[in-house]
């Protein structure tokens, strides 16, 4: 599943080629995505003039006067700009036909994907209002989380990776900045100190602008808005390494599973 730095470094490779153009048609091959690809939004966005790419956690924000589409890549969804006589295939759902000759087309094999669309304040919509702050904003430190931590026995992993305390830490960089923070995966959120969260969050800030310099990391299906893939892949330094020595002490790295998600820690570095 794409995580923040991969839905960040679509947003920056769509966004010059989006930005202050019209949408001249939308083309919906297929309406059943995650949930229906809404008809108003056919309708609504054609003749607009895209006025910003933003994002609010994994979700891309393409506002116009008329309103906002709200795009999520679901697991293996990806996003094109390409000429607009591009023929499309088999697992292309979704075409913003572009005043410039180009469009922007949505590739989503499996289909958890969503495109949707409000005409209020994209920020209030029920997908988006809940939604803790982002990880590389002042508003996420290791303060809040020390203090919204407090008497949880759950595992710090589970924590960090809720999207109500912070968005953004998917199961990868959970991994790699709890490796590097020296935190072990399994330990309760409860009783870690407000320094060790302090030291989390400025290494969450390290490993995903990292990320986002490498263009984001390429497992399964990712892809940039220019089809090449996340380099990132190469910086992990436990994710994906089970079994392997450490690169810290050379022990070796053990897996296990937390919240249905694969974690691979240090039992000699993660305390």
């Amino acid at each position: 599943m794409p995580e923040l730095p991969e839905v960040e470094t679509t947003r920056r490779g769509i966004e010059p080629y989006l930005r202050d153009h019209v949408v001249m048609q939308v083309i919906v091959r297929e309406r059943r995505l995650r949930w229906p690809i809404p008809v108003e939004l056919v309708q609504a966005l054609r003749g607009q003039r895209i006025e910003a790419v933003e994002r609010r956690a994994k979700y891309l924000l393409l506002r116009t006067r008329a309103g906002t589409a709200i795009v999520h890549l679901g697991m293996s969804g990806s996003l094109r700009v390409l000429p607009d006589a591009t023929a499309p295939g088999k697992h292309d759902h979704l075409d913003l036909v572009l005043d410039s000759g180009q469009l922007l087309r949505l590739r989503d094999p499996r289909r958890f994907g969503a495109v949707l669309w409000t005409r209020d304040d994209p920020l209030r919509h029920p997908l988006l209002a809940e939604l803790g702050p982002e990880p590389l904003s002042a508003a996420f430190d290791g303060a809040r989380l020390y203090r919204l931590s407090r008497g949880r026995r759950g595992p710090v992993k589970n924590f960090v990776m809720d999207n109500r305390i912070v968005v953004g830490l998917g199961n990868i960089y959970a991994n790699e900045t709890l490796f590097r923070a020296g935190i072990h995966p399994l330990r309760a959120a409860g009783r870690i100190g407000a320094a060790r969260y302090e030291k989390f969050a400025d290494v969450a800030r390290t490993v995903l602008l990292e990320a986002i310099a490498k263009g984001g990391t390429t497992l399964r299906d990712f892809t940039h808005a220019d089809g090449n893939p996340g380099y990132f892949r190469i910086e992990l330094e436990v994710y994906g390494h089970a079994g392997e020595p450490c690169p810290s002490c050379g022990a070796t790295l053990k897996q296990t599973v937390i919240g249905q998600r694969s974690s691979v820690y240090c039992p000699h570095c993660q305390h």
